[in-house]
């Protein structure tokens, strides 16, 4: 199978090519790129030298040879390549937010600054996180019309940490807190200030507090989990650190999910009661995802860390309670360029083309 990768210059497209030059089903390449056209892949990414050897074509002729797209181009403009694969048949997998609202085009248009061009492509167009939505993924690829709108990287990381409590009752009324650090591949390849290795080494900070445009990704998934609306708190931060995001998430206890001697008052140290139930949490959330080969609930005593999924597809999860006994604490860590973004592209590939769902995935974590 040819695959056709649009924007196959920036980190994400870069990693999809890292990923698929392993995949057992995947034969060649045609890359695009508009900044770099003419160019060969390996020079400008010197480790796929001797792996992948390709020169940068126009996006037209990428799609003429592939039997899938993925785009991993800026928001606003892959709609014209996704109609293209659509009128052709060939499934479009696009990692940026151009898919990731359905037809919700006001918020989008809100927090992208731009309405849909081409608004019947949604009629083809699911939202690719697996874990939720596996089954449209595969309805949509038997109907030969297929459009993804990969999740963004944060969005994943909050999902796949309060889906379990949202979908099964766990979370009770009241705001979800979350609180993701994220490595500085989050920002993509072109330079600015923020990303300047004197300005984000050695440091870690808060950006867009109250404003990023994730936030109504990561609501619009909550309340399909939970279905009802429910209110969200999230604070990126960028951490010195290349890869990676680590997502703490605090989720109000419903009352029927609250140890007996819970209450709010002085801190005290977790009561067996406390510990008893989080381990009751936990045994929900593993029984939730012990059908996905992605999410790793931790056992009692490992605390999911953003080092021990890197480069991999993994999502690892760790569930706490805090001293008092009214609030869930679970931790997600992903590889943001990974389950963050091309793997969980790669993943929504084998799903429509019903591969074995890890294939091309299978890569042991890199500790250091």
């Amino acid at each position: 199978m040819i695959v056709g990768i649009i924007g196959a210059t920036g980190y994400a497209g870069a990693e999809l090519i890292r990923l698929l030059a392993l995949h057992p089903e995947v034969s060649g390449f045609a890359l695009a790129s508009v900044s770099f056209e003419g160019e060969r892949i390996e020079r400008l990414y010197p480790n796929l030298w001797g792996k992948v050897e390709a020169a940068l074509v126009k996006p037209e002729e990428a799609v003429s040879q592939a039997q899938v797209v993925f785009a991993a181009l800026p928001h606003g403009v892959g709609e014209p390549h996704a109609k293209a694969c659509l009128d052709a048949g060939i499934p479009f997998i696009d990692l940026s937010a151009d898919f990731r609202f359905d037809d919700d085009e006001a918020t989008y248009t809100a927090w992208y600054g731009k309405p849909y061009a081409h608004k019947t492509l949604r009629s083809h167009s699911v939202y690719g996180l697996p874990e939720l939505n596996r089954s449209r993924i595969k309805e949509l690829a038997a109907a030969k019309k297929v459009i993804i709108g990969n999740p963004g990287c944060y969005p994943t990381g909050a999902s796949l940490g309060a889906f379990p409590a949202l979908a099964k009752g766990i979370a009770g009324p009241g705001t979800i807190i979350v609180d993701s650090a994220s490595g500085i591949t989050g920002g993509g390849r072109e330079l600015s200030r923020a990303f300047h290795y004197p300005e984000c080494a050695d440091s870690i900070a808060p950006y867009k507090v109250g404003a990023h445009r994730h936030t109504p990704e990561i609501a619009r998934n909550f309340a399909a989990m939970a279905a009802r609306p429910v209110p969200v708190i999230f604070t990126p931060h960028l951490a010195p650190m290349n890869r990676g995001i680590l997502s703490t998430i605090y989720i109000p206890l419903a009352a029927s999910w609250r140890p007996k001697t819970a209450s709010v008052g002085a801190p005290r140290p977790p009561t067996k009661e406390i510990e008893e139930k989080a381990a009751e949490i936990r045994r929900v959330y593993e029984d939730f995802y012990k059908d996905e080969p992605f999410v790793r609930v931790l056992p009692e005593g490992i605390i999911a860390a953003s080092g021990r999924v890197r480069q991999s597809n993994f999502c690892d999860i760790s569930i706490h309670l805090d001293q008092a006994g009214t609030t869930l604490v679970v931790v997600s860590a992903i590889d943001n360029m990974v389950k963050g973004a091309a793997g969980q592209a790669v993943q929504n590939m084998n799903i429509i083309f019903g591969f074995d769902e890890t294939a091309g995935l299978k890569a042991i974590p890199a500790l250091f």
